[in-house]
């Protein structure tokens, strides 16, 4: 006779909670073009709506630690994941720009509050294993993301429409939370508990590790396709190989990250990884071809995969803060890098070039990396 081992059931829901919020996004990626056309956007109209799903996930991070501390994580991911279910039909139909911007500011609130809880679930559930699990609950959200991509452009390639694809991903969506929901924790903070405050000590050091990664993250979305383009001179159609080479790199890693920490140990991982994820945005600079290029791709993928799943584990052992407080303050300032990192870029490119501006993220990267390394294994020993 089986016996039910609520841990296990916990690991699995973990997943489960990574994998809905990568599946649910990546099938936005391949609605733009349609949500565009249907709206009457102009690029710089379709950058201010956009502008809606990162607004939305930043205001909500913050609310969505102190709703986990209230009620428990698994109220607050079961409403986030039914927003994300109604919102996204809606993204199939909104006409007016001012409707899809509402839409996409309520998609990113649920997408930014499923961010933090289920990262304070990890937490909790990391803690009870006594093990590394925080790389392994991380890449599902990469191969949600993969996942959803490929369905999306499968259902729209096969003829059915925007309306029938967000359908299928809602049912999907809705399944996976009806199986995942019963394991997701309940617990609550303890009455009178703090559910606001400023990132300090250690908090404050892993959140900046974290936009520096996500940064980078965010530079390769947005600039590497074109900078091996208007650079690098490789045809457009050939382009978008690097993210793919940095996105497929960083998901196998994630997925073997675990076993490495757990031989290898937090800081050395974290120190390796920068120097090792700045090295390869270097190449991506200077390759000569694009071969090299990809490579190089493939190493700043490598070497970023564990460094935020690391911090993650980090603000959830770390005693200077509550680990509610800590997780919506590292999730908010890791967004942010995603989010204001891109611009930061074109604002230095502008200046000095695109060439000079990836090498400064390369920089930014190691230093990132062993002051990260440093507060690990200084918290380890605490």
């Amino acid at each position: 006779m089986a016996v039910h081992d609520p841990r296990r059931a916990q690991q699995h829901a973990t997943r489960a909670a990574f994998f809905i919020p990568g599946f649910t996004i990546a099938t936005w990626a391949p609605l733009v073009p349609y949500a565009k056309l249907r709206a009457g956007l102009d690029e710089a109209g379709l950058g201010l709506v956009l502008l809606c799903l990162g607004m939305g996930s930043l205001l909500a991070m913050p609310l969505a630690g102190a709703l986990a501390a209230r009620q428990g994580c698994r109220r607050v991911m079961l409403a986030s994941t039914a927003l994300m279910v109604a919102c996204l039909p809606l993204l199939a139909l909104a006409s007016d720009p001012r409707l899809l911007g509402l839409v996409l500011l309520a998609l990113g609130a649920a997408m930014g509050a499923m961010d933090c809880t289920m990262n304070i679930q990890a937490v909790a559930v990391e803690r009870e294993a006594a093990r590394p699990m925080m790389s392994g609950f991380h890449a599902f959200y990469s191969v949600g993301s993969l996942a959803g991509a490929l369905l999306a452009t499968l259902l729209l390639g096969s003829g059915r429409g925007p309306l029938a694809t967000t359908l299928a991903v809602a049912a999907l969506v809705a399944v996976l939370c009806a199986c995942a929901a019963g394991a997701w924790r309940p617990d609550r903070a303890p009455a009178g508990t703090r559910v606001f405050a400023i990132p300090r000590g250690a908090v404050a050091v892993v959140g900046a590790v974290c936009f520096v990664s996500f940064l980078a993250e965010g530079a390769m979305l947005d600039w590497s396709a074109v900078y091996l383009h208007e650079v690098r001179q490789v045809d457009v159609a050939r382009a978008g190989w690097g993210f793919v080479a940095f996105n497929v790199a960083m998901t196998i890693t994630r997925l073997l990250g675990d076993g490495v920490i757990a031989r290898v140990g937090s800081a050395p991982t974290v120190a390796i990884g920068g120097l090792l994820a700045a090295g390869g945005l270097a190449l991506v600079v200077l390759a000569p071809d694009l071969r090299a290029s990809l490579a190089g791709h493939a190493l700043l993928g490598i070497g970023c995969a564990n460094i935020v799943p690391v911090m993650f584990s980090l603000a959830g052992r770390q005693r200077r803060m509550p680990v509610h407080l800590a997780i919506p303050a590292v999730t908010t300032l890791g967004y942010a890098g995603v989010l204001a990192g891109p611009a930061l870029i074109g604002f230095v490119a502008d200046g000095a070039g695109l060439a000079a501006a990836l090498l400064a993220v390369a920089v930014a990267l190691a230093l990132a990396a062993l002051l990260g390394a440093r507060t690990a294994g200084r918290e380890l020993r605490a």
